[in-house]
């Protein structure tokens, strides 16, 4: 058949081909960003509760109230941002699908999305699929810092978003103050919107303060927060998320997940609802995956890897410029079959990337799994 694609430049993602290799080779997957250690046996237990009570059929198009009233108050008790449990809180198949919707609610033909590459690789093919142009800002390690004029000076009368992750993956950086006044400078005046993924909010490190984009009241008027319960308690698999956005711009986002996904899964919406207040079982999570990220760091110092040190999310990276000249992609793949650990590519999440020797691991997995992974890579 003949037709044109509207994601010519498409193919397998990185997550797939190298987690495919990795089980090809009978390799530690440290590749793809999910962990291997279970839930909260707690959290499954109030599953089986709600669908014991009858929760198993179509739940609110929104998302189930007594889970949006307690977003809403999580947001309000952790941030000082008031959402309407009933207008500006939106439950969603997870924060892509949030991501997804927002960005085909705004993004018309021809308009612009500024966005910093090193970048997740979900929004560059979502924005061109609604016939968006990507213009990307290029950060570089091992700081990953954003020049701001640069920023500016991408600015046009066809921009129409402007797109954070915070923390960021895979480059690992948080954004600060500054940073937040520098964005206020710059869409100040203008219609821009501000799309935020924040799904790592709980997981920064040395002490470090996670600040969201819904603190600022110049910025939260015209902002979407979204946020996902995968990363938050260990549950990817559950696909629940969500996004915080004023009412008149969460009507028009609604009008698309109403066609797209309609409602997320009833008996899990009533579990994370009763889950979500007791707020300990996220507050912990900086130093739960400290822990994590600080044994996997002192196992690879013997190794001729050098550590970029994450400031926030599950993952670090690791530059291999010492062991081999191949580019990161091939080096991946060896690293796969020769020494059995899976790691991604940085080059995967630039559409040009700079000469950079740079691979991510997560360290979001069991002491075994990375004990394992430690093993092996100082073999090298």
């Amino acid at each position: 058949m003949n037709f044109l694609s509207k994601l010519p430049n498409v193919g397998t993602t990185i997550f797939t081909i190298m987690s495919k290799l990795a089980q090809e080779n009978h390799a530690v997957n440290l590749s793809q960003g999910f962990p291997d250690f279970d839930p909260s046996p707690k959290l499954m237990d109030l599953v089986t509760i709600a669908m014991k009570s009858g929760h198993n059929q179509y739940a609110t198009m929104s998302g189930v109230k007594e889970l949006r009233e307690e977003i809403a108050k999580k947001s309000e008790e952790i941030y000082g941002s008031i959402y309407h449990p009933e207008s500006e809180v939106t439950v969603t198949t997870g924060g892509s699908e949030a991501i997804f919707s927002i960005i085909s609610a705004f993004i018309h033909s021809g308009d612009e999305v500024i966005l910093f590459e090193p970048a997740f690789d979900l929004y560059r093919p979502v924005i061109e699929l609604f016939g968006g142009k990507v213009k990307a800002v290029q950060l570089k390690a091992p700081e990953f810092t954003i020049d701001w004029n640069e920023v500016k000076n991408l600015i046009s009368p066809k921009t129409k978003m402007i797109l954070l992750n915070n923390p960021n993956n895979p480059a690992t950086y948080l954004l600060k103050p500054s940073d937040f006044q520098s964005l206020i400078k710059i869409v100040q005046d203008t219609e821009i919107l501000v799309l935020s993924d924040e799904v790592y909010e709980h997981m920064v490190f040395d002490e470090e303060k996670f600040i969201s984009v819904s603190q600022f009241p110049e910025l939260k008027n015209r902002s979407f927060v979204v946020a996902s319960f995968g990363k938050l308690f260990h549950i990817t698999g559950w696909k629940v998320g969500y996004f915080l956005a004023p009412e008149e711009l969460t009507r028009e986002v609604r009008k698309v997940h109403q066609y797209n996904t309609f409602s997320v899964s009833t008996p899990f919406q009533f579990a994370i609802a009763e889950f979500l207040k007791n707020k300990s079982e996220y507050l912990h999570l900086p130093e739960f995956f400290q822990q994590k990220r600080d044994f996997l760091i002192e196992g690879l110092k013997s190794t001729p890897f050098e550590i970029i040190p994450p400031k926030g999310t599950y993952y670090l990276l690791a530059d291999y410029s010492q062991i081999s000249d191949l580019n990161d992609l091939e080096f991946s793949k060896y690293l796969t079959e020769k020494y059995k650990v899976a790691t991604i590519p940085l080059s995967a999440f630039y559409e040009i990337p700079p000469q950079q020797k740079l691979l991510r691991i997560c360290f979001a997995k069991k002491e075994e799994t990375l004990e394992k992974a430690i093993e092996l890579l100082n073999k090298i």
